[in-house]
């Protein structure tokens, strides 16, 4: 039977439709680039956002009834009425689902109609499962399942748990084999890697620091920390950054510049929490890349308090934002706050002002870049025929043309040019 599988969402989400692919085909199954092809589509949904599940749902809705459908990820746990409602589906199995899905295609191969998702909020694939990479030189590795937190917004709880984390040996061993088979970069990714290792007796630091003392030339990208957890090991987490392995990049998500607003969200930092941490990473690392992201009109977001996280943008400066619109999900506490609620239009207004704002603020950080000299490790082809895009250490993007495979390479090159989103850069000979 022709497979074609496809994943949408988190680094955590793509990791387990890698994983998906690698089972069914290690299982006979033949996988298949090309949708119209196959004879089974596996769909790997995510519904952390409003508009996300709507776009999953009008998706699903649109595979003939002359293939077999089966919704995987985090959609069906979210919101199971909804996709029982509108969508015909063969098959349903949760996130992290590991070789599971190799039972459930086989169920639905011979016309039983099946649904797993008993085990899915425990679920923690082994890491020796197969999986077949979307980025031969990128390896996805999921450290944790699950978090620490129970923030107002979040749907994904629902559908991934509470923390489960995988032993600093498996981690280990797993990326010595993905080294073997010519891996340059890894992506450590969960709901929160801050908290990885919490429920085991290790931690974040300890992880990086054994990850760096195998042999090889690879980088490694550290997902997602929550402020508030990662201060608890702030500079044990720093001094294991020191290793040239690891990518000056962290992804702090603030999500709002008012102390209130926060507390509504059950975010447990401040604002000033936040300045301090990075304040605290750019003293050892003038030059990281700092990411965040924040929630445009969650409930009870005054004017004041919206102007508040403009300020604190400008105040931080951070290379990347990534701005949402506030949505209320199925069963969250923030749900039950609509008589507090921000209007659409407000809600709009205010996202595409901080979106403005954030691109100027990339852009002037983006700008300090040009002349820069240095290595980059090509991990991504371009969207232009004949460009790659490679990382520095900051895990700076740099666009480059040629129309050689560059794909894996570690080139020399000066960055030109400066976009919000990337730099530019020429390879030097």
């Amino acid at each position: 039977m022709r497979v074609f599988v496809k994943s949408f969402g988190c680094s955590t989400n793509l990791a387990d439709g890698e994983v998906l692919a690698g089972c069914l085909a290690e299982a006979g199954y033949l996988l298949v680039n090309d949708f119209s092809e196959a004879d089974m589509v596996v769909y790997n949904t995510c519904a952390v956002k409003g508009p996300t599940e709507n776009r999953m749902i009008e998706m699903l809705k649109r595979v003939p009834k002359s293939k077999k459908l089966i919704v995987a990820g985090c959609l069906p746990l979210i919101n199971f009425e909804r996709l029982c409602r509108e969508v015909r589906f063969d098959g349903v199995v949760g996130p992290a689902s590991g070789n599971v899905i190799v039972e459930v295609a086989k169920q639905v191969s011979s016309g039983k109609r099946t649904v797993f998702l008993k085990e899915a909020l425990k679920a923690k694939p082994d890491l020796n499962l197969p999986c077949v990479r979307m980025n031969r030189v990128i390896s996805i590795i999921p450290v944790n399942y699950g978090c620490l937190g129970s923030c107002a917004y979040c749907c994904v709880v629902f559908a991934r748990g509470r923390l489960r984390s995988y032993s600093v040996q498996e981690i280990v061993e797993r990326a010595k084999r993905d080294i073997a088979a010519g891996v340059k970069e890894f992506w450590l990714t969960s709901q929160d890697t801050a908290c990885y290792g919490r429920d085991i007796g290790t931690n974040l630091a300890e992880l990086l620091n054994a990850l760096c003392t195998i042999n090889g030339d690879f980088r490694i990208r550290v997902g997602m920390m929550t402020p508030n957890v990662v201060m608890d090991a702030l500079e044990e987490v720093i001094r294991a950054f020191k290793n040239e392995k690891v990518y000056k990049f962290v992804h702090l998500p603030v999500q709002s510049g008012d102390d209130q607003i926060l507390k509504h969200m059950r975010r447990f930092y401040s604002v000033e929490d936040f300045k301090k941490i990075v304040n605290t990473f750019r003293a050892s690392f003038p030059d990281i890349t700092i990411a965040t992201d924040v929630i445009c009109g969650f409930p009870r977001e005054s004017t004041e308090a919206f102007e508040r996280t403009l300020q604190l943008i400008e105040d931080v400066e951070p290379d990347i934002v990534n701005v949402s619109k506030f949505f209320a999900r199925p069963k969250t506490p923030a749900a039950q706050m609509q008589a507090n609620s921000v209007s659409l239009t407000e809600i709009k207004r205010r996202s595409i002002e901080a979106a403005k704002l954030a691109r100027k603020v990339a852009f002037e950080r983006n700008q300090r870049w040009v002349g820069w000299k240095g290595e980059i490790l090509v991990d991504e082809v371009g969207k232009v025929a004949g460009s790659w895009v490679g990382r520095n250490f900051a895990y700076k993007p740099i666009a480059i043309k040629s129309d050689n495979n560059l794909l894996g390479k570690t080139l020399r090159v000066k960055v030109v040019k400066a976009f919000s989103t990337h730099l530019e850069g020429e390879i030097i000979e």
